[in-house]
């Protein structure tokens, strides 16, 4: 307990300040070279830091990438509530402009290709990002259910998380375009609801 007290403590030293500038540092360093050539050497010296200090607070290169990849994010989804979910929805997709969800979608590619070759970054965005992200959409659609929106048997709550995801990154595979909240607002008016069983006209 003493020693997970100490490692907690020297893990905390750095303002949430500090780290902001060290997590935007990050992501420019993935835009600008990718995962695999993004070093801690390099971040190191983009961030004026001591890698040991690096080391000593994120553990290595793909618990700090995942980890400013979540700091990126514009807020919490669970914290979104609008009385309903498509307004829930339409809200989570107002989140970004069209010019970051340009830069986040090239940013996730990237990240998608490099996920296959490293195990340690794939344990690391499924705990980090996917997890956390899978159980704050739980929590909007266990909102859903509970106003009657939504059936709590309907077979498409395990697959939400999928449908969003799906309509941000095929968009640039399929249309060979970048996402838009226009494009994303009416996937989810076509796709998502209907597929919760929920009413948009």
């Amino acid at each position: 307990m003493a020693e997970a007290a100490v490692t907690a403590q020297r893990r905390s030293r750095i303002t949430p300040e500090r780290a902001a500038e060290l997590y935007a540092a990050v992501l420019d360093l993935l835009r600008e070279v990718g995962y695999d050539a993004l070093t801690m050497d390099a971040v190191a010296a983009r961030t004026r830091s001591s890698k040991a200090t690096l080391y000593r607070q994120w553990g290595g290169k793909a618990e700090l990438v995942v980890k400013a990849l979540r700091h990126n994010k514009p807020g919490k989804v669970e914290d979104i509530d609008t009385g309903s979910l498509r307004g829930d929805l339409h809200a989570v997709v107002s989140m970004e402009d069209d010019c970051t969800m340009e830069q986040n979608s090239a940013l996730m590619r990237g990240i998608a290709m490099a996920i296959h070759q490293n195990p340690d970054l794939r344990q690391a965005f499924q705990e980090l990002l996917i997890e956390p992200e899978m159980a704050e959409f739980q929590r909007v659609l266990q909102r859903a259910v509970a106003r009657g929106e939504v059936r709590p048997d309907c077979p498409a709550l395990d697959f939400m998380l999928h449908m969003m995801v799906g309509g941000f990154v095929t968009r640039a595979l399929l249309d060979e375009q970048p996402p838009t909240r226009a494009f994303l607002t009416s996937y989810v008016d076509a796709v998502v609801l209907p597929a919760l069983g929920v009413r948009t006209g």
